[in-house]
């Protein structure tokens, strides 16, 4: 095995130009992450140089079998974790062979949105809170949790550390690590509420950058946790009863709303999401509404509501926001499982475009 390990590990450019890049596109879920590997003559650094590349769609429901060919479009390159050296990731979006987006290519209409003049002049910031949740590979039960059982009530698992607090920290001290490497721009993590369950935010990022580096971030995490040998969950109640569901709660400024003056601003932004909440929970995650109860630190799915410092509202405004009259907001609404190329997108066109 040390042996397996020093090839694995092995430096390219000691013997080659070649470079091995990943290319990562997004499955017929729209949430299951693939990947393949090819070999490049040397190193890239922007993805316009970077070749098209075909897969086939029938194995990844995204194509019938008689006409199967999916092409991959490169759209970001991240520096590659786990092979190190001058290889690289590709995070790809999905096309016809004639050059129409495939159904599950959300990046497609996010990219025109955040290439529209009004959005592109606001500079959208974007900070993501993603949670999930470790589980036991054989059992599909939460990392930490004895099997079939439940532990102690939640409390001293938040942030918490100690052997009888804090489960898979070598995990999420890795992937945290991996990402910064790759130059995501991963701000923290913390231990969530129910054990077993963390987070990581990704941010702040503009426009469409911000799709791009959660979902490099989330298929480095897919990656490491198959190392572990531990199952990556992003569903947002993995566990009924009373524990925490887990969400990616979305913070949000425009360069009007970071200005003198921003918080009025805010405030009709806020207006103008409430008044299309229906459009945005639909869009939000499946599965939410056993999340989004009214309990846990949630507000209720059916019911739009904002505060300051209200973590129970379904858009929270920070106290230093409100006393410097300036800043950002937080849509508390999206779940775990969103797709932050949608959600990102559709926050900007409702309160940059919407004239409503």
């Amino acid at each position: 095995m040390s042996l397996l390990s020093d090839i694995i590990n092995l430096n390219l450019s000691d013997s080659t130009e070649k470079i091995i890049a990943e290319y990562i596109w997004i499955g017929g879920s729209g949430l299951d992450l693939r990947s393949k590997a090819r070999t490049l003559p040397g190193p890239v650094t922007d993805p316009a140089k970077l070749p098209k590349w075909n897969y086939d769609g029938s194995s990844t429901d995204q194509a019938p079998g008689d006409d199967s060919e999916v092409i991959l479009y490169p759209q970001a390159i991240f520096k590659d974790p786990f092979r190190r050296g001058k290889n690289i990731l590709v995070i790809c979006d999905a096309y016809t062979p004639t050059g129409e987006p495939i159904p599950t290519n959300k990046r497609f209409n996010a990219a025109k949105i955040f290439s529209h003049p009004d959005v592109v002049a606001e500079e959208p910031w974007y900070g993501i809170e993603q949670e999930y949740t470790l589980l036991q590979k054989d059992t599909k039960w939460p990392l930490g949790w004895p099997v079939g059982g439940f532990p102690g009530p939640q409390g001293p698992y938040y942030c918490g550390a100690g052997a009888d607090k804090a489960f898979g920290r070598d995990i999420v001290d890795s992937h945290y690590k991996a990402c910064l490497y790759a130059g995501i721009n991963v701000s923290g993590i913390n231990a969530e509420v129910m054990p077993g369950q963390w987070e990581f935010q990704v941010g702040p990022t503009v426009g469409i950058a911000a799709g791009d580096q959660l979902w490099a971030a989330r298929y480095i995490l897919e990656r490491i946790t198959e190392i572990a040998g531990v199952i990556l969950s992003l569903d947002p109640k993995p566990i009924q009863g009373d524990w925490n569901g887990a969400g990616a709660h979305t913070n949000y400024s425009t360069k009007s709303m970071r200005n003198d003056g921003g918080i009025d601003v805010i405030k009709k932004a806020i207006e103008k999401l409430s008044l299309c909440h229906k459009e945005h929970i639909a869009a939000y995650g499946k599965g939410n509404e056993r999340r989004l109860t009214g309990r846990h630190e949630t507000a209720d799915i059916h019911t739009f509501s904002w505060g300051v410092a209200n973590r129970g509202a379904s858009v929270r405004v920070g106290r230093d926001t409100e006393k410097a009259g300036k800043g950002y907001f937080e849509d508390r609404r999206p779940a775990s499982n969103m797709d932050p190329y949608i959600v990102t997108s559709m926050i900007a066109e409702t309160t940059i475009l919407s004239k409503s």
